[in-house]
Formats: structure tokens, sequence, C-alpha cells
């Protein structure tokens, strides 16, 4: 496929070039980044960027599909998504006012942008959209961290990281509780600088009489997850291996997983809550799957951490998000961006409400951090 295929792919038609107040696109940037304004192009991304198709194995689809459903709407027109920017920069400017003096979300080296996976980069069926993949890129081009911050442990993150153009850098994994540097000269692509553990035993005990039939797993990095029995099928992306149930609660881990397939996520929450869980943090998913990570680690505390590590604050920090395990992020940041299809409850605890993933609601907004730069 040339490039010219690749901009004229999908649905939307292709808009003009030139002319009053429309920027022609640069060189491998697709058509509908061209955003009506009177300022510079930016500096053209990578023109072999994938399209959407078919899901990619190796990226995973996403644990909410049993939730919210395979099926979802196609993306929106190139009309439609300007309209979504122009929207998303009024809620940046609420945020952040522009001034003479520039603004603390302006892309460059003291911005960090932290973005979660499932439901938020990678849409239900594991594909990440072209919109996405440009809006990254176009940061980078700021030199804007842009860090993936996922519950997802290391093995299951590295493919999503590399899949977006991000084979250096920082990622967040296992909620919080793994932070690594990425970098192609180390064994494997990169190296842990910090991990956090905890004993499991008591979270285990608690759990596996709560639900005692359940799936219990622990995850320690570097290590297939140890697993009490399979988990259905596609749902853990790593290697894993079945051990005794003793021996999973015999050694430190970053987390602990409890997953009760066929069981109402209502019920089960109600279930966890009363299980006696303590001193550990836990977040419950679209689907019966917990979560238990070390008390006081979280996405953000692992993101207070590298945001000093990087000479930067929570104040110079925008989070997009659409779980549980997200709101501690998006509550820290200076800016916190809840997708469209998160549950109400999520939603109150965002500063800007975004489309779901499926109308690259997390394209928009980056899209709008950089177009907000073309008034200051």
């Amino acid at each position: 496929m040339t490039d010219d295929d690749l901009l004229r792919s999908g649905d939307e038609p292709r808009p003009r070039t030139g002319g009053p107040g429309v920027i022609a696109p640069a060189p491998g940037v697709p058509a509908d980044l061209a955003l009506a304004s009177s300022g510079p192009v930016p500096a053209a991304v990578p023109a072999a960027m994938p399209s959407a198709g078919p899901p990619d194995p190796v990226l995973g689809a996403s644990s909410e599909v049993s939730a919210i459903g395979a099926t979802t709407p196609g993306p929106l027109t190139h009309d439609d998504y300007h309209a979504l920017v122009r929207r998303r920069m009024a809620d940046l400017d609420a945020i952040d006012p522009p001034g003479a003096a520039g603004t603390r979300l302006a892309p460059g080296p003291a911005l960090l942008v932290a973005l979660d996976v499932d439901g938020t980069i990678l849409d239900l069926g594991g594909r990440v959209s072209e919109r996405v993949m440009a809006a990254i890129a176009r940061l980078r081009t700021y030199g804007v961290q842009v860090v993936i911050a996922t519950g997802r442990g290391i093995e299951a993150a590295l493919p999503v990281a590399r899949h977006v153009g991000l084979t250096t850098g920082w990622m967040v994994c296992a909620n919080g509780a793994v932070t690594l540097r990425m970098d192609p000269e180390r064994p494997g692509g990169y190296e842990i600088v910090e991990q956090i553990t905890f004993d499991p035993a008591q979270a285990i005990d608690a759990l596996h009489e709560a639900v005692p039939g359940g799936i219990l797993a622990v995850e320690t990095p570097g290590q297939p997850f140890r697993v009490s029995r399979p988990f259905p099928d596609g749902e853990l992306i790593e290697d894993s291996v079945v051990r005794p149930l003793e021996e999973l609660r015999s050694v430190p881990v970053s987390r602990v997983i409890l997953r009760a397939p066929g069981m109402d996520v209502d019920r089960f929450a109600e279930i966890v809550r009363g299980s006696g869980l303590h001193s550990v943090e836990y977040a419950i998913g679209w689907t019966a799957w917990l979560d238990v990570a070390p008390q006081g680690v979280t996405k953000a505390s692992a993101l207070e951490a590298l945001a000093a590590r990087l000479g930067t604050d929570a104040g110079h920090a925008l989070a997009v998000g659409d779980g549980a395990n997200d709101v501690e992020m998006l509550q820290w940041a200076g800016a916190g961006v809840v997708m469209g299809s998160a549950p109400q409850w999520v939603k109150d605890r965002g500063d800007v409400l975004t489309e779901p993933v499926w109308h690259d609601g997390c394209a928009a907004v980056l899209d709008a951090l950089v177009e907000r730069t073309r008034r200051i």
C-alpha cells in the first residue's frame, strides 16, 4: 500500500490541501490531522503507520470486550473529528488558560502524558487507530514524555508501546508496581528501574475463601504468571504456569489477580468488598477481575516518582484513562481525561470527558494539545 492509499483508506473524505486557513499535511501525516490553523505545520511523523485493520493477536484484545460488547460504531468522519478536537481544545483552555507566558500543558520536555492502554489507545478488538498513532508521534516531535501507564504486565505492555512507536522512554506496568525504562540496547529492550512487591499470603487466603471457585494468579516481573488454574482463552496474554496455591502465597509478588469467569461484576464487587482485604490497593475491572497491588501503589504513585525523576510535576501532566485503576492517575494529573466508555463514577473524577476509543477520544485530546500551541 502506498502512502496515498493509506491517506485515502477508510470512509472519511480526504480534506482539501492549501487555501486559506487549511494546513496541507506534512509528508507522512494522515490527512485528517491537517487541522484548520494559521500556524506552522508540525514535524512529519513516520509514514509507515499501520491502519486500524484486523485485531492484532500480539497486542491482545481488550478485557472490556465482554463488558461493553465487541460491536461498536465506526470512526468519526473527517469533519466530525476536527470538531471534536476543537471541543477538546476548549476543555483544555478551561483548565489551563492560554497566555503570553505559555501554559502548563504546552507540548515540550516538561510535559508528561500518561496513557492507559485497554479502552484508551487500544480498541476493544485489540487495534490502535491511525489517529492515535499519529497523535502520539506528533507529541514526540515536541519532546513530550509519553508514558504508557497500564495494568498489564511487562510482556503484554511492551508490544503495545512498540506498536505505537515507543521504543525509548518510560512505562508504568502492573498498576504502578513496576516502572521501566525502554532501551533497545538493553536485553529485552528495557530495564526495570523500580519494582515494588508485597507478601500475597493474606490477600490470597481472603480471596480464596471469598471466591473458592475463582482463579488466582500472582505476578513477578521477568517470570511467567503463576496461576491456580488456566485463565479463559485470550485473557492472560503473558506466559503462565499452573502451581499449587501454597506456592502462589509463598513469595513476594508485584500483583495478585482474582478472576471469576461467569460471575456478575456487581456481585463480584460486593464479595470482594466483604472479603477482608486490608493493607493493599485493589481495583475491579470491567468483568469479574480483581487486581491487588502493594499498599499505596497505584499508577499515580509511580507517575509521581517518575515525574520527579524527569524534573517535572503533576501540574505539567495530562493523563487519559477509562477504568477503576485509572482514578488515582486521573486525579493526580493536572489534566485528567476520562474516556466516554468509562463508568459514570470514573467520569465524575476527571477534568475532561472525551469520546470513547472507537471515536478516537484519546487522539483528539493529544491533537488538541498540539493545536493549542499555534495560538501561543
